[in-house]
């Protein structure tokens, strides 16, 4: 099988790409790549519509997993034409190509698209949702084989982005400094990045999934604090969070999936537990400090 992976140098796109050792793995980025687990990389800005056709005629992938985004909860005004390339016109992109192919594609979601009429919480939230339905329009009208994996928030090792919420805490801990954070009764649904990876595997090798879309969550909400304060526990630290020192964001809610439909329609469920996922995430950090 050969599988095109979109965002491969990513957070989750470079734990796909060491999970998908049996297949044949071409991996885009913007800028060229040091192969590290035998896939082929390509150069490919995916805003550009010729650059995306001339990739996917190039590849012919038998599947697309597409994981290139721009991950930004930021609320400024001048972000939202630059996320909403990155996260919508990207995907008109793919799909369009792939609507002459039939190749089967997988989108990631998010947790943060807003549900039964809530209005999107920021630029990101927004074109999220809007790929999500370009996607299932996609799937109606010109029968393209895509499911959309709606991903609550991902955390793991390996995350490069370090001002998230879980890096910033476990690096603050490994340097007994005191993490600033918000007043952390957000209410969090939390799962481990090799479990984000078997849902894409378990979608991509589904024919049940076409036309889906469905959540990856662990189906549980924990607070920030709650959250934190395990941190500290599996960490064995004595520093003390300054909840309340940064304020929180405008229209941020609570988030929870819904991961039953996902395991009747692919057989996917998570298998590591917030602690764990923690104690390995720790691991990691303090190992590459």
């Amino acid at each position: 099988m050969r599988v095109l992976v979109t965002g491969g140098s990513g957070f989750i796109g470079a734990h796909l790409i060491r999970r998908l050792k049996d297949v044949e793995v071409h991996a885009v980025s913007r800028h060229d790549q040091v192969p590290e687990h035998g896939e082929r990389w390509h150069a490919a800005d995916l805003t550009d519509a010729v650059a995306v056709r001339e990739l996917v005629e190039r590849v012919q992938p038998e599947a697309v997993l597409h994981l290139a985004s721009e991950v930004t909860g930021v609320r400024d005004v001048h972000q939202v034409r630059p996320v909403l390339d990155a996260n919508l016109l990207s995907v008109i992109n793919l799909l369009t190509v792939c609507a002459d192919r039939g190749t089967r594609v997988i989108l990631a979601g998010s947790v943060e698209e807003p549900q039964h009429g809530e209005v999107p919480s920021s630029p990101y939230a927004a074109a999220k949702s809007a790929a999500t339905n370009y996607a299932r329009m996609f799937h109606a009208l010109y029968q393209v084989p895509v499911t959309v994996l709606r991903l609550a928030m991902v955390y793991g090792p390996g995350q490069k982005d370090t001002g998230k919420l879980l890096p910033y805490v476990t690096l603050s801990l490994l340097r007994k400094e005191e993490p600033r954070l918000t007043n952390g009764t957000r209410l969090i649904d939390w799962i481990y990045v090799e479990d984000v990876v078997e849902a894409f595997v378990a979608a991509m090798c589904s024919d049940r999934a076409a036309g889906a879309v469905l959540d990856v969550g662990s189906g549980e909400q924990v607070s920030i604090r709650d959250t934190v304060e395990l941190l500290i526990r599996v960490a064995g630290s004595d520093i003390t969070p300054q909840f309340g020192a940064v304020a929180a964001r405008p229209l941020d809610s609570a988030q929870v999936m819904r991961i039953g439909p996902t395991a009747d329609t692919i057989g996917w469920k998570p298998q590591v537990d917030l602690e764990e996922g923690l104690r390995r995430t720790l691991y990691y950090y303090a190992n590459t400090l």
